[in-house]
């Protein structure tokens, strides 16, 4: 049941969106138009997050300098599926009660709740997609839709889709996905046109050769060719007289594993002077994780077979971090070519630019590599927005948010109605416009919450019960762990940016516990 504090925040968007269109956008009274890209598993290894101090992402960087960057934005759900499903639809997980790798248009609530692609298509703009954006593909929510997600390219033996022979065992045991990394100019099984062993594109099914004989002579990488595409794209609807204005999203996959990028971004970190993630030996021994999931599970699994792959745990590190990196960089030129053609266009001043990802990464942090965990380095992910006319330049943003606050944020600026559902078994948007902060980063005052909530399966016997499943809250200054056998994490970021202390068992800080345990009970309901 809404509030009426949810009543109230329906009727001021309401009203924005009423005003807007009437007053333009940046001395346009045509809407604005939206790019929203969207990359896979990129962490905080971006230029000015801090994540790693060797991170190149110029792209990424350049756009931050030209609008507002997030300094604390959080994953909701830090797995592809539900997080994409709750900020595309701007539903919490907890709210629609599709937790996990359900469809979301099979999930009673979402399929009654319009997606963002959807409302924007209902207030009357041309819908446009490629790439991965749902990680469920509907076709049917966009106006026209390009490429479908394509991890690759993978590697072949002849028979099956493997991880790349460089990688050694065990890592190499894990399989074709999260199992591999390589330079694409380590041509798997050496040159060989008589068969299909080698690089393939990424499709499942039909095996796609994926032409490779040097850097200047291959094919596109799945990203590179939806970056063609998005920029081609804009270039069109540029030339457009009188037309629609246009919602484009594009889905870009790096740096999601298997990390196989071009030669001149692993070139660009020379092992030599690579410096590897700042890890706390015995990290993990103040932490819950491993009370509530066995190490079966991927994060502390992958973590051990890296580090049984090498010498040692350094020379581990380094290897998976190298093709992490090089991932990075290639995903930020991607980038970087679809805001240039914006840049380059006459809808520069019209057109609303968001960059962000789905989650972010572990890195060997706490004896985890992957995603979906409760700590910094899964759930705090790159955003940024450019809103011309709207957004400040340059500028910083330091309060606490979270992907559930983009859809909200694109209507308030757009001017779209408030109302998101298709019928009463819908749900309005539970996040909010993050219109203040683009406005005056350094504001306090927003209708949103002061922290970010953030959400894990606990696994199938919970089933899609709220109440059953692990959870975070993200302020300016601390961040709760709350599992659901009631283990607790509590780590305080003005002393503790690593979150290697665990002060949930340390009496002064019981009362700041409790607030932020009652904060987190409140976010997320009865």
């Amino acid at each position: 049941m809404k509030t009426r504090r949810d009543f109230l925040k329906s009727l001021m968007i309401g009203c924005v969106a009423a005003l807007v269109p009437s007053i333009g956008f940046a001395g346009h009274r045509r809407k604005p138009n939206v790019v929203l890209i969207v990359c896979d598993d990129l962490n905080d290894y971006v230029t000015g997050m801090a994540g790693h101090p060797q991170a190149r992402t110029p792209n990424i960087a350049r756009l931050a300098r030209s609008r507002v960057a997030f300094k604390r934005a959080y994953s909701n759900n830090p797995i592809c599926a539900p997080s994409r499903s709750s900020f595309l639809t701007g539903i919490y997980p907890h709210t629609s009660k599709n937790l996990f790798w359900d469809k979301w248009f099979e999930n009673p609530m979402l399929k009654n709740s319009r997606t963002i692609m959807e409302h924007f298509r209902h207030n009357g703009y041309h819908v446009a997609g490629s790439g991965k954006l749902m990680h469920h593909h509907l076709p049917s929510v966009w106006s026209e839709f390009k490429h479908k997600a394509d991890y690759g390219p993978f590697v072949y033996d002849g028979k099956d889709r493997v991880a790349h022979p460089s990688v050694p065992e065990p890592f190499n045991s894990i399989g074709h996905v999260d199992g591999s990394y390589a330079p694409l100019s380590d041509v798997p099984y050496g040159p060989n046109d008589k068969d299909n062993k080698g690089w393939i594109y990424g499709t499942w099914g039909k095996v796609n050769k994926f032409k490779y004989v040097d850097e200047d002579n291959r094919d596109p990488t799945p990203d590179e060719r939806n970056a063609a595409w998005a920029a081609k794209k804009i270039n069109e609807f540029a030339k457009q007289e009188n037309g629609k204005p246009f919602f484009l999203g594009i889905g870009f996959i790096r740096p999601h594993t298997p990390l196989h990028v071009p030669k001149r971004f692993f070139d660009m970190f020379p092992p030599d002077s690579l410096k590897i993630p700042v890890i706390k030996a015995n990290d993990a021994e103040d932490c819950h994780y491993m009370d509530v999931f066995n190490s079966s599970q991927k994060g502390p699994k992958y973590f051990r077979l890296l580090k049984e792959s090498y010498p040692d745990l350094e020379s581990a590190l380094k290897a998976f971090t190298h093709a992490y990196l090089a991932s990075v960089a290639a995903v930020d030129e991607c980038v970087g070519r679809i805001v240039e053609a914006v840049n380059k266009s006459p809808l520069k001043d019209n057109t609303i630019i968001v960059v962000t990802s789905d989650h972010g990464w572990n890195m060997g942090e706490k004896d985890y590599l992957f995603k979906n965990a409760l700590w910094e380095e899964s759930t705090r992910v790159p955003l940024i927005i450019r809103a011309p006319g709207v957004a400040v330049t340059g500028g910083i943003a330091e309060h606490p948010v979270s992907l559930i606050d983009i859809y909200p944020t694109l209507v308030d600026l757009c001017g779209l109605e408030s109302d998101t559902r298709k019928n009463n078994k819908g749900a309005r948007l539970d996040g909010y416009s993050l219109r203040p902060f683009l406005e005056n980063p350094k504001s306090e005052t927003w209708n949103g919450p002061d922290a970010a909530l953030t959400m894990i399966y606990a696994g199938n016997k919970t089933g899609n019960d709220p109440t059953k499943q692990h959870w975070s809250v993200r302020t300016k200054r601390w961040r709760y762990i709350l599992y659901n056998n009631a283990s607790e994490e509590l780590y305080d970021h003005d002393t503790d940016l690593y979150e290697w202390t665990n002060l949930s068992g340390d009496s002064r800080y019981g009362k700041i516990k409790a607030s932020l345990k009652a904060r987190l009970f409140r976010m997320t309901g009865p």
